[in-house]
């Protein structure tokens, strides 16, 4: 399920406000990417194939009732009908999601390697591709996927920067094609757009859009960051530009900063456990000499005081013993901010963004939902 952010306001406001990242769209899309690791039920369908079927001419797309060739050979240059019926996006471009259309039902990867290996229905798939494009003013120029702008570019360009709900189906085109084994056709158009709304101006509204779900649709990271690395180049203005990757030198100084922490923490701790060590030890050496002093007073014979020192070794005796107690505690609890000065800089130093899936500024994603615009809309589809 898909969930686009729109800003809402004045004209002003709109140019004034910078661009946050989705918590909604990073999440949507990484599940995307990695299969749908969760909460997937491929058994579900398994023996249905519905999709395989609608694309083999033996099932009508529910609920209109019309079957594919139709679709393909009728509907095809109407865009008033493509653009206002919302039933059969979901049965041309299947996902394993359920989308809006409750009739249309998911892939399971069975149903996924059957396709592929059914040659009517990926020439179908492909017709309603260029089908597609043709109405956002896109043409498919080649058999690997590189596309350029239609004839009817102009017209279809000022209605797609118009119509946004249009940018919900072209995130679903662009998942169906990596499911159906077209996953090279995703880089050629995700390029094309973008350079047609950073670069040449014409479709300007889609670039929210375009870098916040239609880049992070591509599973190749390293494709990701040369569209991303693009469209840093162009966008305007630049220090609005909030999708990775992260600067070099902000990782190097958040590193430094995050080792320089605990180890100034960890200082502090051991310099306070000696100080408490040596007070104790004060401590200890006081209260022995006072239990010295109540100890003579208690046992001695009146005799002189130098022969009581010269001759009872006792209370030496008994010193040691509460003075060798007392200096080895000093020593074992110092052990302890040793070790825990070691243990927080190996946690941090593997915590950092180096180590980071992506590689991209996903401290900007937004940790919780609570940090979207509450000034925006969700259109789901």
């Amino acid at each position: 399920m898909e969930f686009h952010f729109l800003f809402q306001g004045d004209d002003s406001t709109e140019a004034t406000a910078k661009p946050k990242r989705s918590f909604y769209a990073a999440r949507d899309l990484y599940k995307y990417r990695h299969q749908y690791p969760q909460n997937f039920k491929d058994i579900r369908y398994q023996n249905d194939l519905s999709n395989l079927r609608f694309y083999k001419n033996k099932i009508p797309f529910k609920p209109d009732g019309v079957y594919i060739e139709e679709v393909l050979n009728k509907w095809k240059g109407d865009y008033e009908k493509l653009e206002h019926n919302h039933t059969y996006i979901q049965w041309l471009f299947p996902l394993r999601e359920q989308g809006l259309n409750f009739y249309a039902k998911e892939l399971t990867t069975y149903e996924i390697e059957e396709f592929k290996k059914t040659k009517e229905a990926i020439r179908r798939f492909l017709l309603a591709y260029k089908m597609m494009l043709e109405f956002f003013g896109i043409k498919l120029t080649d058999k690997i996927g590189n596309v350029a702008r239609a004839v009817n570019w102009q017209e279809r360009f000022q209605h797609l920067n118009e119509s946004q709900h249009n940018y919900l189906r072209i995130t679903r085109i662009l998942k169906s094609l990596g499911e159906l084994g077209y996953e090279s056709f995703k880089s050629p158009l995700v390029k094309f757009i973008l350079h047609e709304a950073l670069v040449e101006n014409t479709i300007p509204n889609i670039k929210q859009s375009a870098l916040e779900y239609f880049v992070y649709t591509i599973r190749d990271r390293r494709e990701r960051r040369k569209l991303l690395r693009f469209a840093q180049k162009h966008y305007t203005p630049s220090e609005n530009f909030i999708w990775g990757p992260p600067r070099k030198e902000q990782l190097e100084g958040s590193k430094a900063q995050k080792m320089s922490s605990p180890l100034a923490s960890s200082h502090n701790s051991q310099t306070s456990m000696h100080k408490k060590a040596k007070d104790s030890k004060n401590s200890s050496s006081a209260v022995h000499l006072n239990s010295k002093t109540a100890e003579e007073k208690k046992v001695a014979p009146k005799e002189p005081v130098e022969q009581t020192d010269r001759t009872s070794p006792e209370p030496s005796n008994e010193a040691a013993k509460p003075r060798n107690t007392e200096d080895s505690n000093p020593e074992s609890v110092n052990s302890q901010p040793e070790k825990a000065v070691t243990n927080p800089t190996e946690k941090k130093e593997s915590a950092s963004p180096e180590n980071n899936e992506e590689g991209e500024n996903h401290n900007q994603d937004s940790e919780s939902p609570g940090n979207t615009n509450c000034r925006e809309v969700v259109l789901v589809q």
